[in-house]
């Protein structure tokens, strides 16, 4: 991640023009309501020429990279342990073996959908932790080739759209099953995908519903460097020695660091908050750039299995969650 003062120019032009497209994004959101994320990607489409051009590429393929690391790494100051002990271990073991079990099921039946493995776990680990970002950790992991950049992208443009479905539809099926503020909350933090829509559905509902809610997604997002971690060993025994993933990724050892020291309280309100804003900063540009390497006619190629996997594990996910907070609620 480290930049000489060489390399630093290489990267500027193609940093800078992610930055804008990012920058773009955010506004929309915040003007219009749109999906940051979904956003980002769209915007950032259209100028995949700019991949190819010697004085952009190298830029953007930093974004795409290191910067997305550096988001994920600070994701850590998001959580702590006190998460386990403020959510009960009922919940925290529901929402746990719902991850699991729709990572597991991804890579299972990707091969009815037309996909193979490394789809399925792409697909499946957006779905089940976080969404874009979980997209963008778990990508890095992959074996890469001419289609890897095109399955994140529409991965990312899926899971957002389903993300952003379900803030609207959840509230309204949490409300007809008759949840309380407090099992909602458990519900919508449990399933639905990105953050900013947790935080969405849960206040719209109540203040309580939103608290709840956002707990529960940051524990989903605790989860990240776990499955990280085992995929980066299952990896590494399929791969050539070249070619496989680091037992642990640094910007993983570096979220578990920021995750533990997070738990002993070592870091001021400010510095963690100004960390939030950084790590959002720096996802949304890595976002950008990953649709500045893709072009539509190769996102056109993906096909429909790729859409019907995404919209099942969602499904699955939803389901598996209520039924477990009615069980245990």
């Amino acid at each position: 991640m480290l930049l000489t003062a060489a390399r630093a120019k290489g990267v500027a032009p193609g940093l800078f023009m992610a930055l804008l497209v990012a920058m773009a994004a955010q506004f929309l959101s915040d003007h219009y309501g749109a999906p940051v994320m979904l956003m980002a990607i769209l915007l950032g489409i259209p100028f995949q020429f700019l991949s190819n051009d010697p004085r952009m590429g190298e830029g953007i393929n930093f974004a795409a990279k290191s910067v997305l690391r550096i988001g994920v790494a600070l994701l850590g100051l998001r959580v702590s342990v006190e998460l386990l002990w403020q959510i009960g271990p009922t919940f925290a073991v529901l929402i746990a073996f719902g991850v699991v079990l729709t990572i597991a099921i991804g890579i299972l039946t990707a091969s009815i959908f037309g996909k193979d493995y490394a789809f399925g776990f792409l697909a499946g680990g957006s779905v089940a932790i976080c969404g874009a970002s979980a997209a963008l950790a778990l990508a890095s992991l992959l074996p890469k080739h001419e289609k890897s950049e095109t399955n994140l992208t529409f991965t990312v443009v899926s899971v957002t759209v389903a993300s952003t479905v379900a803030m609207i539809v959840y509230p309204i099926a949490a409300s007809l099953v008759g949840f309380d503020d407090r099992l909602a909350g458990i519900f919508l933090g449990g399933t639905i995908h990105d953050v900013a829509q947790v935080v969405g559905a849960g206040f719209s509902m109540s203040d309580e519903t939103g608290e709840v809610a956002t707990l529960i997604k940051l524990f989903r997002v605790t989860m990240l460097a776990p499955v990280v971690f085992v995929g980066a060993l299952v990896l590494r025994k399929n791969a050539p020695a070249e070619t496989a993933p680091p037992i642990v990724p640094m910007f993983v050892l570096v979220f578990i660091v920021l995750a533990g020291l997070n738990s002993f309280h070592v870091f001021p309100i400010a510095l963690i908050e100004y960390s939030n804003q950084l790590s959002r900063a720096c996802l949304i540009t890595a976002v950008a750039a990953v649709g500045m390497k893709t072009s539509l006619q190769d996102l056109q190629k993906v096909g429909g299995g790729a859409v019907g996997l995404v919209a099942s594990l969602t499904a699955f996910l939803a389901i598996f969650v209520m039924l477990g907070v009615l069980a245990f609620g």
